[in-house]
């Protein structure tokens, strides 16, 4: 546009010169309205640091259903279990499509692609979508346990500049916001013992995009966010039955731990050099879905299969490269565990959802304090039931689960374990596998065939909610 306007001799020097400051103010105001919107957003699985915890100051209703307080619904071009994220005014998620999929009736695998779809955060209309065609081979959807979650269970995450997607064997890949490929990196094309895929998402960590390659190659990556070239890497088998994502954990002084939960062990890498510091011993279960909840130097894990949970506490010189075996001091064990999805602080508390049945324990030892059933809870069918992938999530003291039926329960935390609220959208062919995000106020949904936003939605406003399908 503007080497337009310099080959016309329309304007004079000063006008152009004119224009060029009102572009270059404008441009200013868009960058810096996107990276404070960037700081307020949902850039990452369960938002920020892997908390769950909303830091938006526009409370999210507390009942909703299709007619009411849904701002909008639009179709997704295939499932996942991914999650969304959301920055500013753009909310990405992934979905795959062409195999694996009710429409599948050839079941070619070469016809398999992965999308990432970014939509706008007001009104639900796709703004761009990239479709990757998938490095084969791939394991079989037919013949694996990947047909109880799909070919994209990883979350994208971003630092409001670009976009990064991780897409298992067929790597990773970064975008910018508007939906330009910048680089790609393979990370292994290899499946885990049981073929279960893999669905660990990629975290940010300063200049470093850290991705969890546990079934691909049985490794830990750290890619320079910028090129994707592999600055470090970490490769060991007891990555094997890992599913869940890494967390930063800041200590005083500067430093910066990168934990995880593995099968039966607590781990800490220094994040810049990936460095493995320490190894705790936690449960003794062969697996780990869920993923780690920081509370500052304390960290909770829990494990599947019946393997328990553990609350332990970092200090400052675990961090530093000359102490590798030094480790946290375990602050209790319980045998209280979970399943898929990975429990949430509040106040002391840790809400932890399994099976339909929610139990809170106290922070401060891993004492149970109270646990209710959920009453009224609906199963998808099919071979998997009602896989309990969703994280719950925290806003203004309420706190939101959703169930894979698409019923979400509302809790008031301040009050007596009970839900004051329980929502339901979609349809019986409808399975919501990803957890939802929060940001200005709205609450996003996906779920095999639409992404949802739901707001305070005035009356007037209701009909024009439903955009697609």
């Amino acid at each position: 546009f503007w080497s337009a306007c310099s080959e016309t001799d329309a304007w004079s020097s000063k006008e152009k010169s004119v224009l060029c400051f009102v572009i270059a103010v404008t441009f200013l105001l868009f960058t810096l309205g996107e990276q404070v919107a960037a700081d307020e957003s949902w850039m990452r699985f369960r938002g920020p640091n892997g908390s769950g915890a909303s830091e938006s100051e526009a409370p999210l209703p507390v009942e909703w259903s299709e007619e009411l307080n849904l701002a909008w619904k639009n179709a997704l071009p295939g499932p996942g279990a991914s999650s969304p994220i959301v920055v500013g005014s753009r909310v990405w998620v992934t979905c795959y499509s062409g195999y694996g999929t009710p429409e599948d009736t050839e079941r070619d695998i070469r016809q398999l692609k992965r999308h990432l779809c970014c939509y706008d955060l007001t009104s639900g209309s796709l703004q761009w979508q990239q479709a990757v065609a998938a490095t084969l081979p791939e394991d079989s959807y037919y013949d694996s346990g990947v047909s109880s979650h799909g070919y994209a269970s990883h979350t994208p995450v971003t630092d409001g500049e670009r976009v990064y997607a991780f897409f298992g064997k067929t790597g990773v890949i970064a975008f910018d916001i508007w939906g330009e490929k910048l680089w790609s990196r393979k990370v292994g094309s290899g499946s885990d013992p049981p073929k279960w895929g893999s669905s660990s998402s990629p975290i940010l960590h300063r200049d470093l995009l850290i991705v969890t390659a546990a079934a691909e190659s049985q490794s830990l990556f750290g890619l320079h966010k910028l090129t994707g070239e592999v600055v470090w890497k970490y490769q060991s088998s007891g990555l094997d039955g890992m599913w869940g994502t890494p967390a930063i954990v800041s200590i005083d002084g500067g430093h910066s731990v990168l934990v995880m939960m593995v099968a039966g062990e607590l781990w800490g890498f220094d994040p810049a050099n990936g460095e493995r510091l320490w190894t705790q011993k936690a449960t003794e279960s062969r697996q780990a879905y869920a993923s780690v909840i920081c509370d500052g130097p304390r960290l909770f894990a829990f494990s599947g299969s019946g393997g328990g949970s553990l609350g332990v506490r970092l200090q400052q010189d675990l961090v530093r490269s000359s102490v590798p075996k030094a480790l946290p001091e375990v602050l209790w064990r319980s045998p209280i565990g979970t399943t898929y999805a990975t429990p949430i602080l509040h106040q002391d508390k840790l809400y932890s959802i399994s099976r339909n049945i929610l139990t809170v324990m106290d922070a401060k030892s891993g004492q149970r304090l109270d646990q209710i059933r959920l009453k009224g809870a609906k199963e998808t069918g099919g071979p998997f039931g009602s896989l309990d992938y969703p994280s719950p999530v925290i806003d203004s003291g309420k706190l939101y689960y959703l169930n894979a039926r698409g019923q979400v329960y509302v809790f008031d935390l301040d009050s007596e374990l009970e839900p004051i609220a329980i929502n339901e959208l979609g349809s019986e062919k409808e399975t919501f596998w990803g957890s939802p995000a929060i940001a200005d106020g709205k609450l996003i949904l996906r779920s095999n065939r639409s992404l949802y936003c739901i707001e305070q939605v005035r009356e007037n406003e209701v009909d024009a909610a439903v955009i697609g399908p």
